[in-house]
């Protein structure tokens, strides 16, 4: 939300993905494919022409392959902290013990904050939480998170080597990729610029706003 604010007086489209937010908790089809056409939709349906598209981790996966599918409605794209896919079993087996271990239903979004860390993205996930009669829970299941990002670990290298668009990449120094994947990505790119925050985590969004903003702005007001 905070971005979408940086960038009035521009019109912004949020979008919920499948399995995240206020969309549906536990969809059928959780495949690249139904993510994509499922943002392609809300574009078809919200504007005239082609769009600035940006995403970030999982979203910018999304928005890179938006981009590559649907050539016509993508006018600049921007990625922040995202690659071509990637992960191992054990890092998607990890990151559902995480939420599992959420000691959920939370009592309010103060103790939320305080069980899972109290940073920017704590923050954000407690701000989120659903309220229900008996407390606080999230509006994703564990299970369905872990069997979307065993999606996204599949490498899709054609399809970002496919994309015209202008396309702007954002790292964090404190991000999850290496150097060496971060300069493979931007090597292999067809018209790409590469930005770096400092101090900033895999959540740079949250946690270096600032930065983040600045150069999101700077790009899509570029001529």
């Amino acid at each position: 939300m905070p971005t979408a604010h940086a960038l009035a007086p521009r019109r912004v489209i949020l979008v919920d993905q499948r399995g995240h937010g206020l969309s549906t908790r536990k969809p059928t089809d959780i495949t690249r494919a139904a993510f994509v056409e499922d943002v392609a939709a809300v574009v078809r349906t919200e504007s005239e022409g082609p769009i600035d598209l940006v995403g970030q981790s999982m979203g910018a996966h999304t928005a890179m392959l938006v981009a590559s599918a649907h050539p016509e409605l993508v006018r600049r794209l921007v990625l922040l902290e995202g690659n071509e896919g990637g992960g191992s079993a054990e890092d998607h087996a990890a990151l559902g013990d995480y939420f599992r271990s959420w000691k959920v239903p939370f009592a309010s979004r103060e103790d939320a904050r305080a069980a899972l860390g109290g940073g920017p993205l704590a923050q954000a996930w407690a701000a989120d939480l659903e309220l229900r009669s008996d407390g606080l829970y999230p509006r994703f299941d564990a299970d369905v998170m872990v069997r979307i990002i065993t999606e996204v670990a599949v490498p899709r290298w054609s399809e970002w080597e496919s994309i015209a668009a202008p396309t702007l990449v954002v790292y964090a120094d404190g991000g999850m990729f290496s150097e060496g994947q971060k300069t493979e990505f931007v090597r292999r790119g067809a018209s790409v610029s590469r930005a770096d925050l400092v101090g900033a985590s895999h959540d740079a969004h949250l946690d270096a706003f600032e930065q983040w903003s600045v150069m999101l702005r700077d790009f899509l007001t570029a001529r």
